[in-house]
């Protein structure tokens, strides 16, 4: 096939939510209507045999939460779908912002009994500022929930986004019978229970089958009367808004029970758009151009604990990936020929190829690559957007056992360059400091130095409350502040300086004594780019 019917055949999507919404179920039953997998693992039944495919750290299987991104593809009615299961917790929300900047959809699931919440808000306003369409899901209505019309409502108000339903819940808890597929005009029986694809759901067609308001009387008139005034008030499903970012189909349905998961994978299919154009500094670049490029959106340390690796996972943004194929990295300048390029489901991996764009690959290497690399063919590019944000919380890190010392250095450098933690080396003084947004990410950190490389760490609350990276035009005078701050500049996993502070106070004083120094809350990727946002 042709590059351009290869591209035309993706979808990249990823799935975002505030914490036990639900979203890594979804992700296992998607997996599971796709044929990926035959059997779901149980999220919440940490004490049975099988967990989630997309949950594989062992943290992960003990906490019974998502700390990192997991990649999946499938194929799904001629079409391959990648799919990205990111961390709902805030503490990883950094992982998730990088994840967004690698995909051309975002399928959000909310609790049905909660609502907007929080971290699904700051994940919207991620999605709005990169013009990403989302797709809607709200789970657990075989839960006592709250009305359809009020979070129908509160999504619109909330997320000034007009919804356009795609199917309607017919009741909802212990009265929950199904959905109403306005779509297609059908409805679909809820089961509850169902673990496994197994016999076909009972199907009933036509909102005005007189079999539908006889089995389900007033659950059904009511659901009926609500499905009159959405349709009233919301606005036609319009392809071109939608893709924009400005309009939101709506579905719902009980991922657990695997119910109302069929359309929602249907719709992915239908309304996500296939790979779209990259933005580099140098132009922008179309998915269907003949030549290879890609960009380096995550690290992966100890996928595979055995052999101690890490893997470069790569959004391919253009052209078709061959194995062995020539690759410049546009960082270092360097050529290399990946020999081992594999594909996901999760932990488990297959040897790949080619790949075309929307395609996420991974590429094992010994930190060769970097977050935010651009890979080319030959061509010098550098793709925008990969972000990291300034740490609020900082602890000192020591290792307890001075004999493991090299093991401490050698875990906090790929879990730095992983962007699991940000790793500071202190102009003056010995101790490395780490910076996280939440203290979550300590607790993992600790966790994994002690289990994947084998050193117990010693950690202690720092005096600093924030971080600011520092630039300059003239490199003599960022010099000079460098070392006349000494005692509060460390450099991070790629060597870039950054401000410490203990109190807000000393950021406002230091950027009124040092007029020609940039102070920022966030840098992007390895190049470098600092934005705008200093603070004032």
């Amino acid at each position: 096939m042709s590059i351009s019917t290869e591209v035309a055949r993706r979808r990249t999507f990823a799935i975002i939510s505030h914490p036990d919404a639900g979203k890594t179920t979804l992700t296992e039953k998607l997996l599971l209507f796709a044929g990926a997998i035959h059997i779901a693992g149980s999220v919440k039944s940490r004490k049975a045999s099988r967990y989630a495919t997309s949950d594989w750290m062992e943290i992960e299987k003990q906490r019974g939460i998502s700390v990192a991104s997991s990649v999946m593809q499938m194929e799904y009615r001629d079409c391959v779908i990648n799919l990205l299961d990111t961390p709902g917790h805030r503490d990883f929300s950094e992982d998730t912002y990088r994840v967004l900047t690698a995909v051309d959809a975002a399928l959000m699931v909310i609790d049905a009994a909660n609502g907007i919440e929080p971290q699904t808000l700051r994940l919207l306003q991620v999605c709005r500022a990169q013009n990403t369409p989302v797709i809607t899901f709200i789970n657990k209505m075989d839960r006592e929930v709250r009305e359809p019309t009020d979070l129908v409502d509160e999504i619109e108000r909330t997320l000034g986004m007009p919804v356009v339903p795609c199917t309607w819940p017919v009741g909802m808890g212990k009265q929950f019978k199904g959905v109403f597929d306005l779509r297609n005009d059908r409805m679909r029986v809820f089961t509850a229970g169902e673990d496994r694809i197994g016999a076909e759901d009972e199907i009933i067609s036509g909102i005005n089958n007189p079999e539908i308001a006889a089995r389900y009387g007033d659950t059904f008139a009511h659901a009926l009367q609500e499905i009159e005034l959405v349709q009233g008030v919301s606005p036609e499903y319009d392809r071109d808004v939608f893709l924009a970012g400005k309009q939101t189909p709506l579905f719902f349905g009980s991922a657990i029970n695997n119910f109302g998961v069929q359309e929602v994978l249907d719709a992915v299919v239908d309304f996500a758009s296939p790979p779209r154009p990259h933005q580099a500094l140098q132009r922008k670049v179309e998915p269907v151009e003949p030549k290879f490029s890609g960009v380096v959106f995550k690290i992966q340390a100890n996928m595979d604990p055995g052999h101690r690796d890490r893997v470069a996972f790569i959004r391919v943004c253009s052209g078709r990936f061959e194995r062995s194929m020539r690759l410049k990295n546009c960082r270092t300048e360097k050529f290399f020929r990946p020999s081992s390029v594999v594909s996901f489901l999760s932990q488990r991996r297959e040897q790949v190829e080619d790949a075309y764009a929307g395609d996420i690959i991974g590429i094992p290497n010994h930190g060769v690559l970097q977050l935010g690399d651009t890979l080319t063919e030959g061509e010098d590019l550098q793709f925008t957007g990969l972000p990291f944000f300034a740490p609020e919380l900082f602890q000192t890190v020591e290792v307890a056992d001075p004999l493991r010392s090299k093991q401490l250095r050698t875990g906090l450098a790929q879990l730095g360059e992983e962007g699991a933690i940000q790793v500071f080396k202190p102009v003056a003084g010995s101790l490395l400091l780490l910076g996280a947004v939440g203290q979550l990410q300590f607790e993992v950190v600790a966790h994994r130095l002690k289990h994947e490389y084998g050193c117990e760490a010693r950690m202690a609350p720092a005096r600093y409350v924030a971080a600011r990276w520092v630039t300059c035009d003239n490199e003599r005078e960022l010099q000079r502040f460098i070392d006349a701050n000494a005692h509060r500049v460390a450099h991070d996993a790629v060597g870039a300086p950054a401000f410490l502070a203990a109190n807000a106070i000393e950021i406002d004083v230091a950027q009124e004594q040092w007029p020609k120094i940039r102070f920022h809350a966030l840098r992007e990727h390895a190049g470098l780019i600092f934005h705008s946002n200093a603070v004032s």
